[in-house]
């Protein structure tokens, strides 16, 4: 059927030519771009619209250009049955469009709806739902702002135009216009009908209450109700977008390991229009929320953060709830509210008053909340929420909060007597570690390392920090986490020869006076009782550093190659740390025991590299490693083989062969 004779079937069946429901049928028969300006006039009359307006929500939605008779139907239709089809058709496109259905979910639907991107329909359905919800007169309009709430929230995406559709929504909701953005370049503007629009044209609510006024409580119900709302969306948006916020701290605090030439993670968040406009979304979602009344850092919010239970989705049962006060919010949504604050504080110079928390008790209960069950299936899941936890450690690291009762015992007293004590520093450097592990993007890892590193040294117990770093090297199955603690246990003994060198410099500054005389052995005395002022550290640690590998000798090549795939990042580790010792064994022979550089060439030194010639020869002989491509690991290897020799060659090991030789 051509456009004019649509559009006279649809002008000329109006009723009372026909019953509704012939016309309905004729109409959406009709159904085309073209007759769409003459249905919205015919839709004006508002006792037609009430009768079939909400019928044709889910066939309008679908057709481009249909934004203008969604709207009337939005205004004169009756509001209640709108607002319901309106959520059953957010829940069908949701499944229908931009591979969210599944084979199992019925057709697909026809080319012409497809037309029109799931975001598109979103916008304009939340658009409508923001005039219809103003216009239901009824003592408890929170039962419809629940369901609502509850079927937007399952079907929003966490990309910028549905996340701005969703800021729209709740300040129409909650009375509050939606304020100016924070500049043009990073603005994302959807359409916005129930502040644009002409809202005298609304219809009265035909089923209105006879008794209009709201109950008492009503008020701070949907309040209630929109706060726990937009912190579910906040931790949906910061999953679904990588706000780099540990990146960038660590960035931040560290300006000088940035590599020149490179764009820094804080640079591209400066100068990408992409990454601009996460950050002003996020800016619009926090305000929002300290406009719906929550206050920054109260401290009933932080306790319930830190000792509440795990609030995956409050909206599911927001329906049942009778009290305000007994609708939670989202916890991954308050962590990331949280990191939010903190960040801003410091990157943006935000004016924010400092959170009373700390990183124990506070900020380890939180990742142990976390992380207790499934950590890698709960950091795929949510790396946003985790990157966010590790940004405020760093915060809270970098700005020395570490204990809040510095002077009590931070040991785990449940331990079984016949095991070492676990220290609260310990299974803290466990969950980081954790993450380091697990996120996806390799920014966070390294945010995580950083961070388990810095409260590792924070400990102010020696021996505690040699007990963590033996752990790791015996117990940690992960090469990458093995290499850390090299790192770790190389910055314990700078920081040692630091404070020995301190203590010197005390003791020659003006050894005349008694404060100075008193300082200088305070410092003396904590310096030379530190474990890694000697060689008590190494001892300990030297046969899980170094162990004996001469069993790689009897290893079959590809069992040989798997090996090194798996432990390449440690052994190199190891082998720079052998460089930090003997290449300058006079500097650091008083942490060295006895004979320890001997036996570590002996069962450690000589086997890896004899291991590798063995490698070498076996490729070069044209055998079964023949040409064989090693990927990555070849790389591993040419640095593995250059650190040994630069060891053969070092000070240390020339003295030992030296001794052989003699």
């Amino acid at each position: 059927m051509d456009d004019s004779k649509a559009i006279a079937a649809i002008r000329d069946a109006r009723p009372p030519a026909t019953d509704r429901f012939t016309y309905l049928t004729i109409v959406e028969a009709n159904l085309s771009a073209a007759v769409l300006p003459t249905l919205n006039e015919i839709l004006q009359d508002a006792e037609l619209t009430q009768e079939i307006g909400w019928d044709l929500v889910y066939n309008l939605v679908n057709l481009p250009g249909s934004d203008a008779c969604l709207e009337t139907i939005a205004r004169l239709g009756n509001p209640r049955e709108v607002i319901l089809k309106v959520l059953e058709t957010l829940e069908l496109v949701s499944q229908d469009d931009d591979g969210y259905q599944s084979d199992d979910e019925g057709e697909k639907p026809p080319p012409t709806q497809a037309a029109v991107s799931l975001t598109h329909k979103f916008i304009t359905l939340l658009g409508i739902l923001a005039i219809l919800h103003t216009r239901i007169k009824t003592k408890y309009p929170s039962r419809f702002l629940a369901q609502t709430l509850q079927t937007v929230y399952r079907t929003y995406r966490p990309n910028q135009e549905m996340t701005a559709a969703v800021i729209n929504l709740v300040h129409s909701l909650s009375g509050r216009r939606r304020p100016a953005l924070p500049s043009r370049k990073s603005s994302v503007n959807v359409a916005n009908p129930d502040q644009d629009g002409d809202t005298s044209k609304n219809a009265p609510d035909p089923e209105a209450d006879k008794d209009q006024r709201q109950d008492p409580s009503e008020d701070a119900m949907q309040q209630r109700l929109l706060l726990s709302f937009v912190t579910c969306v906040l931790e949906t948006y910061v999953n679904g977008n990588d706000m780099a916020w540990a990146a960038r701290l660590l960035e931040f605090y560290n300006p000088g390991k940035i590599i020149p030439g490179k764009t820094s993670v804080m640079a591209a968040f400066r100068e990408n229009q992409e990454l601009l406009a996460r950050d002003a979304i996020v800016g619009q979602l926090v305000a929002l929320i300290k406009d719906l009344g929550l206050p920054s850092f109260s401290r009933s919010f932080l306790t319930q953060l830190h000792r509440g239970a795990v609030h995956n989705d409050p909206l599911a049962n927001s329906g049942d709830i009778l009290s305000p006060d007994d609708l939670a919010l989202s916890t991954g949504g308050c962590a990331c509210l949280l990191a939010y604050w903190v960040f801003s504080s410091t990157v943006f110079d935000a004016d924010q008053a400092a959170p009373d928390i700390h990183i124990f008790p506070e900020h380890f209960d939180i990742l142990e909340k976390f992380l207790e069950g499934d950590p890698e299936s709960e950091i795929q899941q949510s790396p946003g929420t985790i990157e966010a936890l590790v940004a405020i450690g760093l915060w809270l690291q970098s700005n020395n909060l570490i204990s809040s009762t510095p002077s009590s015992p931070l040991i785990n007293s449940t331990a079984p007597s016949d095991e070492e004590p676990t220290s609260q520093y310990m299974k803290y450097i466990h969950l980081a570690t954790l993450t380091a592990l697990y996120h996806p993007r390799i920014q966070a890892r390294n945010a995580a390392v950083a961070l388990a590193g810095q409260v590792l040294h924070a400990d102010p117990a020696d021996d505690d920090r040699l007990r963590i770093l033996y752990d790791l090297l015996e117990n940690c199955m992960f090469a990458s986490l093995k290499a850390c603690a090299v790192t770790w246990l190389r910055e314990e003994y700078l920081a040692a020869a630091a404070a020995a060198a301190a203590a010197a410099t005390t003791t020659t500054a003006d050894p005349s006076t008694t404060t100075s005389k008193a300082a200088a052995t305070a410092t003396a005395t904590a310096s030379s009782s530190n474990v890694f002022a000697g060689p008590q550290a190494l001892e300990t640690v030297e046969y899980v550093l170094f162990p004996n590998v001469k069993e790689l000798r009897q290893l079959e090549l590809n069992e040989l190659i798997d090996y090194l795939a798996q432990n390449s990042p440690f052994l190199i580790q190891a082998a720079n740390f052998g460089l930090f010792l003997w290449g300058s064994s006079s500097k650091w022979k008083h942490v060295l025991p006895a004979n320890t550089d001997a036996t570590v060439k002996e069962r450690w030194f000589e086997p890896l590299q004899q291991t590798l010639a063995r490698l070498d020869k076996a490729r070069r002989a044209g055998g079964e490693l023949e040409g064989e491509d090693l990927g990555p690991l070849a790389s591993d290897l040419d640095v593995l083989r250059d650190r040994l020799a630069l060891l053969r060659g070092s000070e240390g090991f020339r003295a030992v062969e030296e001794a052989e030789r003699a």
